[in-house]
């Protein structure tokens, strides 16, 4: 293909895209050798904690042609998730209901991006042919916030998510690779200016800086990818947070230009929006599984779900339910779950008061 026969594709691509439901879909190239230093400097910070697949997996992230041989491209696209404009925090400070990050509360993303990417790449092979391609979503050693980036979809914005000026950044991102030449998109430019209010609302402290998070404190990690227990120290400002951790978007300015979402598969099931800690606490296992099937919820499995729930009632106010609930897990099987039901017991205990000065 000739430059304009590239160009007239790939606005055919943009509109195959849209119709699929992407809201955004732009053109990298794959070199991220502008990206090695940071994600270096970040894995021997040790800041992705538990997390070894990123050091695992390090070359394949600053290389990622070598995923799929051949590639050339990323075709980067963007699907809104959110159901709601509200940007306020008062859900996560209503102690007595968990909160779950809005991206968890639906069906699970991946298996619904990938299988509009594959429909895509359909449409492709019947207009052109056959072609080389890879689809990706959250699924392999790929670095989807920098791709974005480059391609020009947003900028990596001081809490490290993607911030894009005319949607904010409550999106999924996925990718296809493509061995199709096609005209890359001109990066945007950083607009987070003096803005620091994602640094400061953290309720874990978990950033050292500007786009350096340390994993190890992130709520997000500790809800979901931390395996063990949950430091004792970072017990008490996790809250009601039982999956995942969204006051850096809730508060951050450019969500004011939220797209809310028209996927149904996005939208809550079993009250996941909208539970109280004691009645989540109180799903057997087999209500959990049934209740998470084809959710993102089921990657921290019952164990640590309970886990979560428990620091969440020790964090909430003492109610009845709230103790009630505490102690119908005191002899759980699971140590790990007995010891964090302990503690969140020993919250609930009246703590001595100083005695006056004589």
């Amino acid at each position: 293909m000739n430059d304009t026969e590239l160009h007239q594709l790939l606005t055919q691509i943009r509109e195959w895209a849209r119709e699929l439901g992407f809201q955004q879909l732009t053109v990298s190239d794959l070199d991220m050798q502008d990206y090695a230093d940071h994600l270096d400097d970040w894995l021997a910070r040790g800041d992705h904690g538990e997390m070894e697949y990123m050091a695992r997996h390090r070359d394949l992230r600053v290389k990622p042609a070598e995923l799929h041989p051949g590639s050339l491209r990323a075709l980067c696209v963007r699907m809104d998730y959110s159901l709601l404009e509200d940007q306020s925090l008062k859900p996560v400070l209503d102690r007595e209901n968990a909160y779950i990050s809005r991206y968890a509360r639906g069906r699970d993303y991946h298996k619904l991006i990938r299988k509009r990417l594959q429909q895509l790449a359909t449409r492709i092979s019947e207009h052109i042919g056959e072609f080389g391609y890879r689809a990706f979503v959250d699924s392999a050693p790929v670095m989807e916030r920098a791709l974005a980036e480059k391609s020009g979809m947003g900028w990596i914005g001081k809490n490290t998510m993607l911030l894009n000026k005319k949607a904010g950044s409550w999106f999924f991102l996925g990718e296809l690779f493509t061995d199709l030449p096609l005209p890359v998109d001109p990066p945007d430019s950083a607009h987070c200016g003096s803005c620091s209010a994602c640094l400061d609302i953290c309720p874990t402290q978990a950033f050292r800086g500007p786009n350096q998070l340390d994993a190890r404190r992130c709520i997000s990690y500790l809800t979901i990818e931390l395996q063990g227990s949950i430091p004792q120290e970072l017990r008490p400002m996790i809250g009601n947070r039982v999956f995942g951790c969204d006051d850096c978007q809730l508060i951050c300015p450019w969500n004011k230009f939220t797209h809310l979402s028209k996927e149904t598969d996005f939208a809550p099931r079993h009250g996941l929006d909208n539970s109280s800690l004691a009645t989540l606490f109180s799903w057997t296992e087999q209500e959990f599984l049934d209740r998470t099937a084809g959710s993102a919820i089921r990657r921290t499995g019952y164990e640590g779900w309970l886990r979560n729930i428990a620091v969440g009632l020790g964090n909430a106010p003492s109610t009845i339910p709230v103790i009630e609930a505490l102690k119908s897990r005191v002899n759980h099987e699971s140590p790990l779950v007995r010891e964090h039901v302990q503690w969140a017991l020993h919250q609930h205990q009246p703590q001595p008061q100083p005695q006056p000065q004589e």
